[in-house]
């Protein structure tokens, strides 16, 4: 009981301190994301090595560090420390999530996985929340803000990310010695203790060659377009789908306070998907491809209503507004409907995927997560390219495709794994 409140304990911080960096991190915007991006996948192959060098605490407090130092550029910028500081972030970003995901198994066991995850997930999902709130209400109707006003916006940030940073000291170790492991499923760890406590170094130039050998493996494989269609619906929700609604002619005036709105409302659908099928519901196979199935038909409807809603040419223009008329007179209530429901079936999916990981490639977390992220982040930028190029029923009808995709392979990995379990003896 003592080593399963620990490990609780342990989750509640790590979703804390996320919260604070995120809220942070989005309230500070997204500038030169494409660069950060480009490092971070770079950085990907090499995270698991440092992860297992430093352990997954300190690389996530090295990764908040640079996240600090990131939004600290915004308090006097220049273009040189832009770029610098998204090369760093880019690094820190590509620890941070591997160090996360190894440090999420490493506190669960087969039957809390689920729920760690999806309270993790809700913690997180509320900095979407705090951060658009902060902007509307402080925004709102602004047309031009002050360098004082400016910096101590991004002090008070600063100071939040640091709270989060150091909020990873507080951190414990909750990995039992070998005797006392328990035999039966539950309250099993995940991780075995030769996983836990490596005695080698080759064992770090081995993880990062297992993300080699995983990326061949059919299991990986198959949830590759899971994760790739992760990677297009993030880049649609967080920028796509707000550039579309402050582009809407017929929302007049108040187009552009509804982006900040439309923000809160997806974060409002990823904490409700986070409690909901993380805490809720417990793990087993059947349920995990119900909240998928879930999760893709929810952002069906989302599509639909979206192709209905919002104009063609809402992505593609720049500084006017829409030319196009959409087939139905566009609403307000349900453009922010549609927002919750992206930020709910994001949420399924992305919780589904990490529960699923954790369970399949416990003992190889850390180049596991490290090939999600990589693969999620990919797509996430070749969205953000062609985002501003193709009309937005050509970026729907791609990601009904990719998605359709994602959650058969999703289905077909669990069918894999089902009949695995039944083979043993």
């Amino acid at each position: 009981i003592i080593m399963a409140d620990l490990r609780t304990y342990n989750v509640i911080i790590l979703g804390l301190g996320f919260l604070f960096i995120f809220t942070a991190f989005t309230t500070c915007g997204n500038i030169e994301v494409s660069q950060s991006t480009v490092t971070r996948n770079c950085y990907g192959y090499y995270s698991p090595a440092v992860v297992t060098i430093i352990g997954p605490q300190f690389s996530m407090f090295l990764s908040g560090i640079l996240y600090s130092g990131y939004i600290a550029v915004f308090i006097n910028p220049s273009t040189w420390s832009f770029y610098l500081s998204s090369v760093l972030i880019g690094i820190g970003a590509a620890m941070l999530w591997t160090a996360q995901g190894y440090f999420l198994v490493e506190n669960s066991d087969v039957s809390t996985i689920n729920r760690n995850t999806g309270m993790f997930w809700a913690l997180l999902q509320c900095s979407m929340v705090f951060g658009n709130l902060y902007i509307y209400f402080d925004w709102n109707g602004s047309t031009d803000i002050s360098d004082k006003s400016r910096k101590t916006i991004f002090i008070g940030m600063l100071v939040t990310s640091v709270l989060g940073t150091l909020s990873f000291l507080a951190l414990r170790k909750s990995n039992p010695p070998e005797e006392e492991m328990l035999s039966d499923e539950e309250g099993q760890s995940l991780l075995s203790t030769r996983i836990m406590h490596p005695q080698n170094a080759i064992f770090v130039f081995v993880s990062s060659e297992a993300i080699l050998q995983l990326l061949q493996t059919k299991t990986i494989l198959l949830l590759s377009c899971c994760m790739a269609y992760s990677g297009l619906e993030l880049s649609f929700y967080s920028g796509v789908y707000g550039t579309c609604i402050g582009a809407t002619t017929q929302f007049g005036t108040a187009a552009k306070g509804l982006i900040g709105i439309s923000g809160i409302m997806v974060g409002i659908g990823e904490i409700v998907g986070g409690g909901l099928f993380g805490l809720v519901c417990k793990n087993n196979r059947f349920r995990r491809t119900s909240v998928v199935f879930l999760g893709m038909v929810v952002h069906f409807i989302a599509f639909y209503l979206i192709f209905l809603n919002i104009p063609d040419d809402a992505p593609v223009v720049l500084q006017t507004s829409t030319l196009n008329k959409p087939y139905l007179t566009p609403s307000v209530p349900i453009a922010l409907l549609c927002s919750f429901l992206l930020g709910l079936g994001d949420s399924c999916f992305n919780t589904q995927l990490y529960s699923i990981l954790g369970r399949v490639y416990a003992e190889q977390s850390a180049p596991a997560f490290a090939i999600f992220k990589f693969i999620q982040s990919v797509f996430a930028a070749v969205a953000f390219f062609y985002s501003g190029y193709l009309l937005l029923t050509w970026q729907l009808l791609i990601m009904v495709i990719l998605g359709f995709t994602g959650t058969l392979s999703f289905f077909m990995v669990e069918r894999i794994q089902t009949f695995s379990v039944d083979l043993q003896p």
